[in-house]
């Protein structure tokens, strides 16, 4: 069942995928916050809540459990825990790597090999609120892995696919970046190539995990948006 709430002014259309009593999966716009931040914009989590409270007329808070995050620029496919027990089972998967997240990418230059896995190790600065790749050694660094399958090259620029292994800050942007592709319009870690006003190429296109009470194993897939540089692919 797919479906889409009516936003409010200023807000955002948000795309229903799927939704029943212990889960919520959406289409997460790009450019808004999947929780609440310093910027004080308007963000995801809230606004489903208020949408639910209003759609199910539930009185007193809504709860809704935020089971895994997407960057602030990055739209695609979220899920969303209904219940406590939800969100704790979708959480172990989380930590199991059992919540199978995929995306689909645009990265500068020509990539080589077609396909494989990186590995870095990452460092979160907190202050700045950014990443960088660094030894092993390096005290609090966290091993970041993800595979990789080179879907296309056109215009200068390779169609990825990628299967992200662990979940870290920024991970798929400061790989590349570190690899020397960063991602199409990617203006923090990508600065020398994305022009301004540009929208990063970076898309949570598929997402699969077990059911937390059916057991049963869900995927649900969105495409990007129809402009540049997806267009490219268009016929893709």
């Amino acid at each position: 069942m797919t479906s889409r709430r009516e936003p409010a002014i200023n807000e955002p259309a948000i795309e229903v995928l799927y939704e029943d009593n212990h889960i919520l999966v959406i289409v997460k716009p790009v450019n808004i916050p999947t929780q609440e931040d310093s910027s004080g914009d308007p963000d995801l989590l809230s606004l489903l809540k208020a949408d639910l409270k209003i759609r199910h007329n539930k009185p007193g808070n809504v709860f809704l459990g935020l089971v895994h995050r997407l960057d602030r620029p990055v739209g695609g496919v979220m899920v969303f825990a209904k219940t406590s027990k939800a969100a704790s089972r979708l959480s172990d998967q989380v930590r199991t790597r059992l919540l199978d997240k995929t995306y689909t990418a645009v990265v500068h230059g020509s990539v080589t090999p077609s396909q494989g896995r990186l590995k870095h190790y990452l460092l979160k600065d907190n202050r700045t609120n950014t990443v960088r790749a660094v030894s092993s050694h390096t005290s609090g660094a966290k091993e970041a892995l993800l595979d990789y399958t080179l879907l296309d090259q056109r215009e200068g620029l390779s169609l990825i696919k990628v299967n992200l292994i662990t979940g870290r800050p920024h991970q798929i942007r400061v790989q590349w970046a570190t690899q020397g592709h960063p991602l199409y319009g990617d203006q923090r870690y990508g600065q020398r190539l994305a022009k301004p006003g540009q929208q990063i190429a970076l898309w949570a296109s598929e997402l699969a995990f077990d059911h937390p009470t059916q057991k049963t194993r869900l995927s649900f897939r969105s495409s990007p948006p129809q402009r540049a540089p997806w267009t490219l692919w268009a016929s893709l």
